[in-house]
């Protein structure tokens, strides 16, 4: 069977990269799945949802005049999606049968910003009234634009010195 543009094909990943993932198709032939093209969500990191010798079913996306082959996971799911009458598949399920994590496990968890946590956390104006914390606030800020002024003004050779 050769393999073309559109075809759907069942293969082996044999390498994750950090820009995607290699898969011996049928024929000894392998292509890679880029990062963009593994699931529909956001993909941080290709080892989340795929892991090495496991067999996946992708789409040709391309094949180039070098022989290079394109491949995708989420263009199935598009596809599983039509066919089902636009039902979604299951929330951490990814096509090709594999689990994908809900979010990476190195993510920035979010502020909490009711038990102090920021840039005034440990600070006694914590107890502060609004209008103190207002008029500190416009003080940090009116010394931050000034400072970021002198920045810009000294890398375009001073104040009078405006290019047209």
């Amino acid at each position: 069977m050769a393999i073309e543009a559109g075809s759907i094909v069942e293969g082996v990943v044999t390498g994750i990269t950090n820009f995607g993932a290699f898969v011996e198709l049928p024929e000894k032939q392998v292509g890679l799945v880029h990062i963009s093209e593994v699931a529909d969500e956001y993909v941080r990191d290709v080892h989340d949802f795929l892991e090495e010798n496991q067999k996946i079913k992708v789409k040709v996306l391309s094949i180039d005049e070098r022989g290079k082959i394109g491949l995708s996971i989420k263009a199935l799911a598009d596809k599983k999606e039509g066919a089902d009458g636009g039902h979604a598949p299951h929330a951490n399920h990814a096509p090709g049968g594999f689990h994908s994590s809900p979010r990476p496990q190195g993510g920035r968890a979010p502020r909490d910003f009711h038990r102090g946590g920021g840039r005034f956390s440990g600070n006694p104006r914590m107890n502060a009234s609004f209008e103190d914390k207002l008029s500190r606030f416009l003080k940090d800020s009116d010394e931050r634009q000034t400072d970021l002024r002198r920045k810009t003004d000294s890398k375009r050779g001073g104040r009078g010195s405006r290019r047209s």
